[in-house]
């Protein structure tokens, strides 16, 4: 009986960790492109193209830390919904730029 509940919990935490690797690795190319674009658009110097790619970079890397860190802080219950919140609003959000 603990061997199911012991397995139950590391394959929730592994869960847990797969959703914000994947999501932190998501956000940190998407704010990087988008710094990448607006680099292009409003700066002339190289110096400011790369600074505004690290500034969207930390603010996707930044973004997916304060999610992640509430799935692990929230309960079992709760973190699945997080989860399930969080994907779905990045799939409405990469469906939507499809379209």
């Amino acid at each position: 009986m603990e061997t199911t509940k012991s397995n139950n919990t590391d394959s929730d935490v592994n869960a847990k960790w797969d959703a914000c690797l994947d999501l932190t690795a998501r956000r940190f190319v998407y704010s990087s492109l988008g710094g990448a674009f607006s680099g292009l658009l409003f700066f002339r110097s190289p110096v400011t193209r790369w600074a505004s790619i690290a500034f969207g970079a930390g603010i996707g890397i930044g973004s997916a830390y304060t999610d992640c860190s509430r799935v692990f802080d929230a309960s079992s219950s709760t973190s699945a919904t997080l989860l399930a919140a969080s994907k779905s609003t990045e799939t409405s959000v990469s469906q939507a730029a499809e379209e």
